[in-house]
């Protein structure tokens, strides 16, 4: 019997990073002792200055009605003022469209620039959602494997490798999500200049931009290389620099013909974005970012803590991250070995194992393109942090 959804969507793969998190706090709900590492959300309740917008916004009466399907305009403006803040990213608000979250922008950008048959190279390990976006505006994606020697960095030669005639778009993010991997600044320069050379276009994901440690440094892409031109779209939103994960306020940058046929594409799925959550973005963009240094702070402490705990796992080996919330260990030295008279021979089924035993929930590389990982988030609280990996610690020790 054929199927009764689309050939499109039956092909489509749920977020596993998602399911993850869904399934840890299914179990928890239940009354199970789960300690989920699967999601990228902070544990911080969203800045007070930010919640107060918000509930002002709720009661005035032109926050009841449509808006303009790119954005309302104080938001707007305040995104080019904090891109040129942050990262001397010079646009115009005419460049700017609000989407439903950093991932509506990242949907949206494929959208609007892929035709089928075009190749997107995306390095990997990458975010479970690039694949499957690109999927979806039905061009192919070609994961660029880079090497863990080399800190899961993309290098040129690795992009040029993977180079066709067909290929349209590079995902470039720094800091990444899995590996919390920074490119050093004359290598992204040296990207965008390859970038350039191949008339490719570049999609910059800077998510993350705020969340870099030591002496890590982020910068964009289109900014250290004005060769590129206009050929760039950069995707970002508030989630994870100021704890607003649920407001759902991302946006994209990019060329003026670019962005209008985006602003047309989205006036025919979602109109525009919740009028509420938008002022309450442009609360978090236009002010100060004294909350932002104390989560980054608490993260960089347990980014330590998270990094040593691992490293004292016997046949696990972890990298000491330098962006994002995230630590991306090696367990291969865990697969094949007898735990409790079970045994995994992958870094899923290990996953799908830790859950059942131990109750903590991990996403497995598998779903970032690179089996024999595992993903775990520290953007939550250090009790549970140390408390999950240490019955990590115990299990592998107890056989």
């Amino acid at each position: 019997m054929s199927s009764r959804v689309s050939e499109l969507l039956a092909g489509l793969a749920p977020s596993a990073t998602l399911a993850v998190d869904a399934k840890a706090k299914a179990l928890k709900a239940a009354g199970e002792p789960v300690i989920g590492y699967g999601a990228g959300e902070p544990d911080f309740p969203t800045p007070a200055h930010i919640v107060e917008a918000a509930s002002m916004a709720c009661f005035d009466p032109a926050n009841h009605k449509y808006t303009p399907t790119a954005g309302i305009q104080p938001l707007r403006d305040a995104i080019v003022e904090k891109s040129r803040r942050d990262s001397g990213l010079v646009t115009t608000t005419a460049q700017v469209l609000v989407t439903n979250g950093g991932k509506h922008a990242v949907a949206t950008t494929f959208m609007t620039l892929l035709n089928p048959g075009d190749e997107v190279l995306i390095p990997a390990p990458y975010w479970t959602t690039y694949p499957e976006a690109v999927y979806l505006a039905k061009a192919k994606p070609v994961a660029v494997a880079t090497s863990e020697a080399n800190g899961f960095r993309v290098t040129v030669d690795e992009l040029e490798r993977a180079r066709t005639p067909k290929t349209k778009l590079l995902v470039f993010v720094s800091p990444s999500n899995p590996t919390g991997a920074v490119v050093r600044p004359d290598d992204v320069r040296a990207i965008g200049l390859w970038a350039a050379e191949h008339d490719i276009w570049v999609m910059c994901d800077e998510i993350y931009e705020h969340l870099v440690y030591g002496d890590a440094e982020h910068v964009s892409l289109p900014v250290v290389t004005p060769e590129l031109g206009d050929r760039w779209v950069v995707v970002n939103g508030v989630a994870k620099t100021y704890a607003m994960t649920g407001w759902r306020i991302g946006w994209m940058i990019g060329p003026s013909d670019v962005m209008n046929a985006a602003v047309n594409y989205q006036s025919q799925t979602t109109s525009n974005i919740s009028n509420v959550s938008q002022r309450a973005a442009v609360a978090a963009l236009t002010g100060d970012l004294k909350a932002v240094d104390e989560m980054r702070t608490a993260f960089d402490f347990r980014r330590q803590t998270m990094t040593a705990m691992l490293n004292g796992i016997d046949g696990v080996t972890c990298a000491e991250p330098e962006g994002a919330f995230y630590c991306f260990p090696n367990v291969t030295g865990l697969l094949g070995r007898s735990f409790g008279g079970r045994t995994a021979a992958s870094s899923a089924e290990l996953a799908e194992l830790l859950l059942e035993t131990i109750k903590i929930a991990v996403v497995p590389g598998e779903a970032f393109g690179t089996p024999g990982y595992f993903r775990l988030s520290y953007a939550l609280g250090d009790n549970d942090l140390t408390e999950g990996l240490q019955r990590f610690k115990d299990f592998v020790q107890a056989g």
